[in-house]
């Protein structure tokens, strides 16, 4: 869990629907792990650092954005954030999750007149059955993601390790996907267009109108849609993944924790340690914290309130010093 992991721009403006699923499943990969037999839990599982860190994990599972807003940051920051959303242009949280700077383009992309037939044409003319030139994609995406996660100064140690691992993770589940598969990109592009104009949502001026908390709820079933596609048709079930994510407390020193987090992905076992930190009793993770500073650091402060006058007379009652 923890930023955005980084992917190609798709092809045509997404004329290619499938490599778009490949780059969704690629991008998911530090918040949405596939699942396995249940291991034993983790040393520490039951301490607050730890289950802080499965408290996202299951808003996520459970599609709820605000609810994962509301457990990332304290309740002070989240409504100054809150605000933020609406007169200042942020759009935390959505910057923490996957694809956050695509998803307009992608909501656009889907929900336009006739997208369906376009979107199916274009997979029809550049993928279909091009099950070789697919697998190769996804090779190279995943050689792509791991070098760039590697020369990224914005990364820790700790996260290029752990995106690199669910990377190559991934670009070998896309290796032997069924992408290239008409029948099923048909009814993936019929699904995924539906969905996305059920948000209303297709530019920011929406977004800012709905404020944070509306735009989330009308964009969790969309998200939803994207699990349950990759589910369905490609054999990627990430809410079972998110269920089975384990995590266990490596060290706690006053106000600071660092969590071990392990899940499966694919066929392996994805192991990262997170940092988090204590505030106003409940814990949080540090990187989280950091964006959100960042983001209202950037904001100018309100104005100081200007003092009322004082009424007609006041100075002459006032008693003297």
């Amino acid at each position: 869990m923890g930023k955005s992991v980084p992917h190609k721009r798709g092809p045509g403006g997404i004329g290619a629907a499938v490599a778009v699923l490949l780059a969704v499943a690629v991008a998911l990969a530090a918040c949405k792990p596939q699942p396995a037999a249940t291991p034993a839990e983790l040393p520490g599982a039951a301490s607050e650092p730890a289950s802080a860190v499965r408290r996202l994990a299951q808003r996520l599972h459970d599609n709820d954005l605000v609810g994962f807003a509301t457990a990332a940051v304290p309740a002070s920051e989240y409504v100054r954030l809150r605000a933020a959303w609406r007169d200042s242009g942020s759009r935390w949280p959505l910057t923490l999750l996957p694809l956050d700077d695509q998803l307009l383009p992608l909501l656009k992309t889907l929900s336009a007149p006739e997208a369906e037939t376009r979107l199916k044409r274009g997979y029809d003319l550049q993928l279909a059955n091009q099950n070789r030139d697919l697998r190769d994609a996804a090779r190279n995406l995943g050689l792509f993601g791991v070098k760039y996660v590697q020369e990224r100064d914005e990364y820790t140690e700790e996260e290029r390790r752990h995106y690199a691992q669910a990377i190559a993770a991934l670009s070998a589940w896309g290796q032997q996907a069924p992408l290239g598969d008409p029948k099923r990109a048909h009814a993936t592009i019929d699904r995924l267009c539906a969905a996305a104009r059920r948000t209303g949502i297709d530019n920011d001026e929406t977004l800012r109108t709905l404020g944070m908390e509306q735009s989330l709820r009308r964009l969790a079933p969309f998200f939803a849609e994207i699990k349950a596609v990759l589910d369905d048709s490609y054999g990627l079930p990430l809410d079972q993944a998110l269920t089975d994510l384990r995590s266990g407390l490596v060290a706690e020193l006053g106000e600071h924790a660092q969590v071990q987090v392990r899940y499966p992905l694919a066929g392996k076992e994805i192991d990262t340690v997170v940092d988090l930190e204590r505030r106003y009793g409940r814990w949080y993770l540090a990187g989280y914290l950091r964006d959100a500073e960042k983001i209202l650091a950037a904001i100018p402060p309100p104005p100081p309130e200007e003092a009322a006058p004082e009424p007609a007379g006041a100075a002459a009652t006032r008693p003297a010093d």
